[in-house]
């Protein structure tokens, strides 16, 4: 898997551990350098050192040309135990540059040039050849060797050059000595660092995650079906979380400005179906009521004829009443709401509520006569009623209230019965959906109709055990611009 296509969750904390991982190894290459360079400058310092004091005793011993005196002081520095393992040889050159004496005469015998004792010697004569009046040089070559050469001086010149020759493996000890020892604090650095990278990577690449898996459900999920909480403060990851958060907003406010645009055009164009029919239906309804009321003005059925045109008679006015239901607009023409007519509407469904034995809850605090149709408020409270006594079990409970507000009036009814779940909460005012109970719901479309003529408004809410119905009435919006236009009229 390539690294571009790897997630932020892992490549945020990964980049942090190796920042660590590179800034450890470039500290410890640092130090161990450090260490290299110190011991190296230690060894310099001693050898320098050393090469003043042994030259300083060789300039009388040489001035009196005692070469078994000579011997012994090049001798002693390496029977010290301090420096054995570093000091390799030590060679005491004339003005000529030729052995004068030297720790170890059988490789480097008196009077012999210094040159034919290796390529490195032969470096070593160069450079003091170039450097003849320097003070104390440090030459390097190649070969695992390290020479200090201190030059054997009087009063009257030069006598000679000494020249300590060093073991360069001499670092390699104390040098592995100190990697150890910084790899091992690195390792402890890091086994502090990697884990707080890790945590601190992760912690800075969540919202970004976060963000995206908000991102990757638009399109895939309602936006009403899923929350992101993108608190992220202000910094850029934040500006983007606030303006995906609008957006989202938008979206949720832009699919239900849908939602309701195409139900307000169905449930019109529903209510133009409706609206049609009713009316030819009243044509011929009309004509067998009055065929029945003529029958029973100028007839003289016997007492069965009667009682069977008794029954027609009541059949169609309930036709009428519901047909009549399809047109609330023609339906105005009704005395104002009295707290009688809500008390009505208690005393039709207490029956129904009795039988089943409801829990019923009832508050009517209309004290007043308010400007509102009777008969359209009466029909709306009683489908509400008959609707909730419907859809509770036997000993369940129902709630209704009704009460007058500075400018409306509000009807609240509830139940604890059968919930109405979000795909018939879409259709429920719609005439002939599909209903838990397997009705026509031609009461709650009747009912959402006598609102909008009358300009109120309806709302429905629906969970397991709680299903709630509030209708809101404006006063003195139609029905008060009817009456005013009846009183003008008469």
């Amino acid at each position: 898997m390539k690294l571009s296509n790897l997630s932020y969750r892992y490549k945020v904390p990964l980049s942090f551990m190796l920042v660590a991982v590179l800034v450890a190894l470039a500290v410890s290459a640092t130090l161990a350098v450090q260490a290299y360079q110190g011991v190296h400058r230690d060894l310099i310092t001693g050898a320098e050192s050393l090469g003043r004091s042994l030259a300083r005793a060789l300039t009388p011993v040489m001035l009196r040309d005692d070469l078994w005196a000579a011997y012994e002081a090049v001798r002693t520095p390496l029977d010290v135990s301090a420096t054995e393992q570093a000091l390799q040889s030590v060679i005491v050159l004339d003005r000529n540059g030729r052995v004068y004496v030297s720790s170890d005469p059988r490789r480097f015998p008196v009077l012999r040039e210094l040159a034919v004792a290796g390529a490195s010697y032969g470096e070593l004569v160069n450079a003091l050849q170039q450097h003849e009046n320097a003070p104390p040089l440090v030459v390097e070559t190649d070969a695992p060797e390290l020479f200090v050469a201190v030059p054997i001086l009087t009063d009257g010149g030069r006598l000679g050059t000494l020249v300590l020759a060093y073991s360069k493996d001499v670092f390699l000890p104390r040098f592995r000595e100190t990697v150890w020892r910084v790899l091992g604090i690195t390792a402890a650095i890091l086994a502090i660092l990697l884990p707080l990278g890790w945590y601190a990577g992760r912690r800075m690449a969540r919202p970004l995650v976060h963000l995206t898996q908000c991102v990757d459900k638009v399109g895939t999920l309602s936006p009403d079906a899923f929350e992101c909480h993108l608190d992220f403060g202000s910094d850029e990851i934040g500006h983007l979380g606030n303006r995906f958060r609008l957006m989202l907003e938008q979206l949720k406010e832009k699919r239900a400005l849908e939602k309701e645009m195409a139900r307000t055009s169905r449930l019109a164009a529903v209510g133009r179906i409706a609206a049609g029919i009713a009316h030819e239906i009243n044509n011929p309804l009309g004509g067998m009521l009055n065929a029945i009321s003529t029958l029973k003005r100028h007839g003289h059925p016997d007492p069965f004829t009667a009682k069977t045109m008794s029954l027609l008679e009541r059949g169609l006015l309930q036709i009428k009443d519901i047909v009549a239901a399809l047109l609330v607009e023609a339906r105005l023409d009704s005395h104002p709401l009295t707290p009688h007519d809500i008390e009505d509407t208690r005393t039709l469904v207490s029956a129904d509520i009795r039988r089943k034995g409801i829990r019923f809850s009832w508050k009517n605090n209309l004290g007043a006569p308010v400007p509102l149709p009777s008969t359209l408020v009466r029909q709306i409270l009683i489908n509400f009623l008959l609707n909730a006594t419907q859809a509770v079990h036997d000993n369940g409970r129902v709630e209704c209230r009704v009460w007058r507000e500075p400018a409306r009036l509000r009807i609240e009814v509830s139940n604890d019965g059968r919930h109405i779940d979000e795909k018939q909460m879409e259709h429920l005012f719609e005439p002939f959906a599909e209903t838990h109970d397997r009705g026509t719901s031609l009461g709650l479309w009747v009912v959402h109709q006598i609102v909008e003529n009358l300009g109120g408004s309806i709302r429905a809410e629906s969970r397991p055990g709680h299903t709630h119905f509030s209708v809101i009435l404006p006063l003195g919006g139609v029905y008060a611009e009817h009456v005013e236009t009846q009183a003008v009229s008469n």
